[in-house]
């Protein structure tokens, strides 16, 4: 198809760890679902609105440090759960050709996070 990062994802993608950056950009080239990059890094006072509303579980997000972004399949349809697994998939077929390890958070027992990517944590402690 063809997609490429709009201005306002690539401005998202800004202090972001340059892996995972590389990670969303090879991912648009070879993706069957355009989608949008809605957040990257995030200070102290974004977290804990987040956590205050219950959109996340964690002051410890992995978007504190640059480790996770949050991305949508585009145009936005927050119940069409099946975009969501093919832009996963997509993440991980990328991920896998860099050799870069990544986790979705879709993927968690505990809570569905579709949006969610983030370096492992075993690889990328900080």
């Amino acid at each position: 198809m063809g997609y490429k990062l709009g201005s306002r994802s690539l401005q998202n993608l800004s202090g972001v760890h340059p892996d995972l950056v590389a990670v969303v950009k090879r991912a648009i080239q070879i993706t069957e679902v355009d989608f949008t990059v809605i957040e990257g890094i995030r200070n102290i006072n974004r977290q804990r609105e987040l956590v205050r509303k219950g959109a996340s579980k964690t002051m410890n997000s992995r978007h504190l440090t640059g480790h996770a972004v949050d991305m949508v399949p585009w145009p936005v349809d927050w119940d069409d759960l099946e975009r969501f697994e093919i832009m996963s998939k997509t993440m991980k077929q990328a991920a896998e050709e860099l050799d870069i390890p990544i986790v979705w958070g879709g993927d968690w027992s505990s809570f569905y996070d579709g949006p969610h990517f983030e370096l492992n944590r075993k690889v990328y402690t900080k």
